[in-house]
């Protein structure tokens, strides 16, 4: 008989503990069988909040820098043409090596291309887009010569870090993918000073009449 009430005590323990304090508030923090000077746990240690005030550093700061000279996981880049559009202290010419321009490059270049920059620079580059509806009359054509003879460096420079009212697009565009938008600029420049006789297609050559 004694063991039924001792079962009945626990179940009835056990009842209460999991379903009869659900939902319910406290003040105080919850007993601990073990004390923290005998068992430490990972709670009793102290951990600073985002923003918050430190008592152990001199500065009273929780949030820290890092170390001087230190560079993120997978931000060491020592390619200059590729990172910053740089050939030695000039603009580099071309794109850097690594890259393969092909259509599917060239068509991320225009999807970047028409989310980024056609609002100002319009779809063909001529500097008509939408925002000179509203006033932005200083954007300038692709199809300027300054621009066509702009080393490709320095449009990638431009992009990265902005110019004049243009703001920067780093945080916005991958590396490679300014690089993307670059060769399609150029692609948009190309078009408009195409002639037929860059036509190599054998079939569109047929069809234009050409030899």
């Amino acid at each position: 008989m004694r063991h039924v009430y001792l079962v009945t005590f626990f179940v009835g323990v056990l009842l209460v503990s999991l379903l009869g304090l659900r939902g319910t508030s406290f003040t105080l923090p919850p007993l601990d069988a073990f004390p923290e000077w005998a068992f430490p746990a990972m709670r009793y240690q102290p951990r600073p909040r985002p923003q918050s005030e430190s008592r152990f550093f001199a500065d009273g700061r929780s949030d820290r820098l890092p170390p001087a000279h230190t560079i993120a996981r997978g931000m060491l880049r020592e390619d200059d043409h590729r990172y910053a559009g740089k050939a030695g202290s000039a603009f580099a010419s071309g794109l850097p090596g690594g890259i393969t321009v092909d259509l599917k490059f060239l068509e991320r270049g225009r999807d970047r291309f028409q989310i980024y920059c056609a609002p100002c620079h319009g779809t063909l580059g001529d500097g008509n887009g939408i925002t000179k509806k509203y006033g932005m009359g200083a954007t300038p054509s692709y199809h300027d010569d300054r621009l066509r003879n702009m080393p490709d460096g320095e449009i990638f420079n431009t992009i990265t870090n902005g110019k004049n009212t243009m703001l920067p697009y780093a945080d916005k565009l991958a590396p490679d993918d300014r690089w993307a938008v670059v060769a399609y600029l150029r692609a948009l420049q190309r078009a408009q000073q195409g002639t037929v006789a860059d036509v190599t297609d054998a079939n569109a050559r047929k069809t234009l009449g050409l030899p």
